[in-house]
């Protein structure tokens, strides 16, 4: 595989190992700290809004200049906001101001650094000449890993090392991701202008508002990418709101916490093999067989997990959402690579990162609330009905009928 690819697959990998230990160790720093939940909580909520704002004008950033470089400089920007907390721990100590703080300095390269490593993967398709479906495929197997690998990496760590000390192995793994996506070649990550004439906002003329008023319009203006951002941050709160609530009040109140680990871990060997799949057939399957085949196999998985019947029904059901998450992520990938305009690409991609950004704390509240006022049973199946909906709903959506890949003339052929 060319350098240029095996870069961008390693860079990705270490971001998001990275953000699974930060994810996991932070909340019990913060704890450890200042001892109180209340404080983890707001030094998580403090950074809601400025990372969805920053996902959105980030994106105008991202379709200004060079896709490797937003790439490196939101890696660095993660680093170094991450890497400052056991500093000043050593120097002053750590209070919940400095949480805040730099909670939300790091928001600014969190999930434009999500926006900016989507949009340089076409060009390291078009660079590398790996097929959109393989790398696609290898990048969700790999995400898998991160993510299954990264909670335990922080507890051990946790057990180790003292405190903020932890953080400057999170540090060094954005620093070290930076690094490593300079080796994909700088004219890889210029923007090619469509074949279309010349995006009104071509040249920087105008102003930053206007210009993420027309990456807006990009995407409420295609039906395709609406369905697709619903459908992902569907996915996302109901993921969520099972991860987080449902089934860690479920396992608590069955004198079962010990398990709630491995069904996180069904769930990444999932995702694991899901895309591990797609990336050896992907291109081979007729691409709405494999829609369809995904959005069964979630909504099969979020019913067993649903049940709460036993243990096993629920490792069975976060395995399935998994593997099916796995085709579902790698197939929307590709399909977002093939009909998002070059020059829009960062915009568009950052107001859906954005709109994912914000379905976690709701998949969290509604399963809270329904699950105070009625009971865990009610919110797991409310939230499995959620996502039914939502699988309906894409599967009757016109634009998610025929998915072939773009031709040069701008239509879609039949399928592929």
């Amino acid at each position: 595989m060319p350098l240029s690819a095996v870069a961008y697959l390693a860079s990705f990998f270490l971001s998001l190992l990275g953000n699974a230990v930060a994810a996991v160790a932070l909340p019990l720093i913060v704890l450890q700290t200042t001892g109180s939940a209340l404080g983890a909580g707001v030094v998580a909520a403090s950074t809601a809004i400025p990372a969805v704002l920053a996902g959105l004008f980030m994106g105008v950033v991202i379709d200004r200049i060079n896709r490797r470089t937003s790439s490196v400089a939101t890696d660095l920007v993660s680093a170094a906001a991450v890497a400052a907390l056991p500093v000043v721990d050593a120097v002053s100590g750590l209070t919940i101001g400095w949480f805040v703080l730099l909670g939300v300095i790091g928001s600014l390269g969190d999930v434009p650094g999500m926006t900016a490593r989507e949009a340089l993967l076409p060009a390291v398709v078009r660079h590398s000449g790996v097929a959109a479906d393989r790398l696609v495929g290898l990048r969700e197997a790999l995400g898998a890993v991160a993510l299954l690998v990264g909670p335990a990496m922080a507890g051990t760590l946790m057990t180790v090392l003292e405190g903020a000390t932890v953080l400057w192995i999170t540090a060094a793994t954005s620093l070290l991701a930076a690094a490593l996506t300079l080796l994909v070649p700088r004219s890889a990550g210029e923007i090619v202008p469509d074949d279309d004439p010349p995006h009104p906002t071509a040249g920087g003329t105008r102003s930053v508002r206007r210009e993420l008023r027309d990456g807006l319009r990009a995407l409420t203006g295609s039906a395709f990418l609406v369905a697709v951002t619903v459908l992902g941050a569907a996915a996302v709160l109901v993921l969520t709101g099972f991860q987080a609530l449902v089934l860690p009040v479920y396992f608590t109140f069955a004198d079962r916490g010990h398990l709630l680990g491995f069904v996180l871990s069904a769930l990444a060997i999932g995702v694991l093999v899901g895309g591990t799949v797609y990336a050896i057939v992907g291109s081979r399957l007729p691409r709405t067989g494999l829609l369809a085949a995904a959005l069964g196999g979630t909504t099969l998985g979020f019913a067993l997990l649903a049940t709460l019947a036993a243990p096993w029904v629920v490792f069975l059901g976060a395995f399935t959402v998994g593997a099916a998450s796995g085709l579902l992520n790698g197939l929307l990938a590709v399909l977002l690579i093939e009909r998002i305009p070059e020059t829009l690409r960062g915009r568009v991609l950052g107001a859906q990162n954005a709109a994912v950004t914000v379905a976690p704390p709701v998949g969290i509240l509604v399963a809270a609330v329904v699950t105070e006022y009625v009971g865990v049973g009610a919110a797991a199946l409310l939230l499995a009905g959620i996502w039914a909906v939502a699988a309906l709903a894409t599967v009757a959506a016109r634009p998610l009928r025929t998915l072939g890949p773009v031709r040069d003339d701008g239509e879609v052929r039949v399928d592929a």
